[in-house]
């Protein structure tokens, strides 16, 4: 069984180490994610939020502005017009809105979002390996990049990882039907 480890706590996550780390960064948030809070979670490849857990950038209200990252990577979440109303006004946004807006991937019921964290962070750690590396490594920056180098540095990604052994034996079990059918969850 691949294994997976999890870490319980606060702290902090730089774009770089994150963004472009070697390991995905599994986010669970409970209860106000706000300021600070929401720019960190937003560092993280993937965010589950339990039911308690509201949404909110009130720099704007404060007379400051967001210093940790957030005009990139919140505004690349929800969009610049979302996230200014929220500067602006002080909108707040619960766990399904702020899931329908693309500030989380998953909500779950209050007190289940470190199960749920454990969940996909094992789901991850059965990944081919250089899979993970190409999708934290590249997927981000062809998203940034314009059609033409996209689709180059895709095509390239998807040569170093097919050429790995682990991904060969994945790819022949499906050929031949031994690999687990894909379901919907």
């Amino acid at each position: 069984m691949p294994r997976a480890s999890c870490t319980r706590g606060r702290g902090t996550v730089r774009s770089s180490r994150s963004k472009f780390g070697t390991l995905p960064v599994v986010a669970v948030l409970h209860g106000a994610v706000v300021g600070g809070g929401l720019e960190l979670a937003a560092a993280a490849h993937l965010r589950v939020a339990e039911a308690s857990t509201f949404y909110a950038l009130p720099e704007g209200s404060r007379g400051i502005y967001v210093g940790g990252g957030a005009s990139v990577r919140v505004s690349r979440l929800i969009g610049v017009a979302r996230m200014m109303d929220m500067m602006l006004t002080g909108r707040t946004y619960g766990a399904d809105e702020g899931h329908a807006i693309g500030l989380s991937q998953y909500v779950v019921p209050s007190g289940e979002g470190l199960a749920k964290g454990i969940e996909l962070a094992r789901s991850i750690a059965g990944n081919a390996p250089l899979t993970n590396f190409a999708l934290l490594q590249a997927l981000p920056r062809i998203a940034e990049s314009g059609p033409a180098a996209g689709y180059l540095l895709e095509a390239l990604m998807a040569g170093v990882a097919q050429g790995d052994a682990g991904a060969k034996e994945r790819l022949n079990a499906f050929l031949e039907g031994r690999a687990a059918k894909v379901q919907h969850r």
